[in-house]
C-alpha cells in the first residue's frame, strides 16, 4: 500500500438488504490497512452501518461484526408470508412493517439519538417521494431518516419526516459519492455491497423480486456515478470477494460474507498505489 489520501476522507457506504454484512469485513480491512474516516455517508443498510461507525467513543467497527452476527431475517423483516400478505392487503403498499427495522436502531444507537451527538459527520441518503431527488440529512434526529433511507418501496413503507414523504436513497444514490463531495470529502473509499461481481441467486419470493430489481437499478448507478467522482477526487473502490448465491433478505451467510469480504479487502488495499484523483477499483470488481 502506498498513498496517503487527501482529508478529510469519506467512507461511502452503499445499500444492499443482508448484503451490508460485506462492509463488516471491508471495514476490517481498511482498519488493519490504517485507514479511517473523517466522515462517513450512507444509504438504505449503509446509512445503518454508517451510523453505528459514527458513535461516540470510536466503539463503532467493534460494535458491527457483533450486532451483524446476530441479526435474522426475522428481526429485519418480520412475518412470514400470510404476515406479508395480511400487511399488504391493509397497506396497499409494502410487505413488512418497519417496525424491526425501527427496533434495530433503537438497540444499537437510542430511540432519541442526534445527529449532533455522534462523533464523526454523518450524512443519510433517502429519495423525496414527490420530487424523485436524493435528500441528504446530516442534523436532527437520526431514526427517521434511517428508516427513510430503508424503505425499499414495495418492502417497507415510506416514511413521513420534516414535512416530505420519503423512501430509500439507493433509487437514486445507492452509493452516494457526490453527498460525500458535498460534505466536503477531498477522498472517498467505497463500500459497495450491492455490486459484488454478480447478481444474486435468482428470486424465489415475490420480495425477493422487489429486492432483485432495486439491486439492478443501483448497480447501473455505481457504473455511472464512479467516473464522475473521480474527476475531482481519489475514489478508491474496494472490491468484491467471489460472490455468495445469497439472497439479499438472508442472513443466514453473513459471518461467511464479511470473511470474504475481509480477505479480498485486505489482499486489494496492499497492492494498492494511489497518486491523485482517478477511480482506483471498479464497480464489478472481484478479488477472489
Amino acid at each position: 500500500m502506498a498513498f496517503a489520501l487527501p482529508r478529510p476522507v469519506a467512507f461511502v457506504l452503499g445499500g444492499g438488504g443482508s448484503l451490508g454484512a460485506l462492509q463488516v469485513g471491508m471495514l476490517q480491512a481498511l482498519d488493519e490497512a490504517g485507514l479511517v474516516p473523517d466522515l462517513v455517508v450512507g444509504t438504505s443498510v449503509g446509512s445503518l452501518n454508517a451510523a453505528v461507525l459514527a458513535l461516540p467513543g470510536g466503539h463503532g467497527p467493534a460494535m458491527l461484526p457483533e450486532i451483524w452476527a446476530r441479526m435474522t431475517r426475522h428481526e429485519a423483516f418480520p412475518g412470514g408470508v400470510l404476515g406479508q400478505v395480511r400487511t399488504l392487503r391493509h397497506s396497499k403498499t409494502h410487505l413488512f412493517p418497519n417496525s424491526g427495522l425501527a427496533k434495530i436502531i433503537d438497540d444499537h444507537l437510542g430511540p432519541d439519538c442526534r445527529f449532533e451527538d455522534l462523533e464523526l459527520p454523518l450524512g443519510v441518503v433517502t429519495t423525496d417521494v414527490d420530487t424523485a431527488e436524493p435528500v441528504l440529512f446530516r442534523s436532527g434526529p437520526v431514526r427517521a431518516p434511517l428508516l427513510a433511507s430503508c424503505a425499499i418501496p414495495g418492502i417497507y413503507p415510506p416514511v413521513e419526516h420534516e414535512g416530505r414523504l420519503l423512501y430509500d436513497g439507493g433509487l437514486v444514490a445507492n452509493v452516494p459519492m457526490r453527498q460525500a463531495l458535498h460534505m466536503g470529502a477531498k477522498s472517498l473509499v467505497v463500500l459497495d455491497c450491492a455490486f459484488p461481481g454478480r447478481m444474486p441467486s435468482a428470486p424465489g419470493t415475490f420480495a425477493e423480486v422487489l429486492m432483485y430489481t432495486a439491486m439492478i437499478s443501483m448497480r447501473n448507478q455505481a457504473v455511472l456515478e464512479a467516473p464522475l467522482a473521480a474527476r475531482v477526487a481519489p475514489v478508491v473502490y474496494l472490491p468484491g470477494p467471489e460472490p455468495l448465491r445469497v439472497s439479499p433478505l438472508d442472513f443466514s451467510r453473513t459471518d461467511d460474507l464479511a470473511r470474504l469480504a475481509r480477505e479480498a479487502a485486505r489482499t486489494y488495499l496492499k497492492e494498492l498505489v494511489v497518486d491523485g484523483p482517478g477511480l482506483y477499483g471498479a464497480p464489478g470488481l472481484v478479488v477472489p
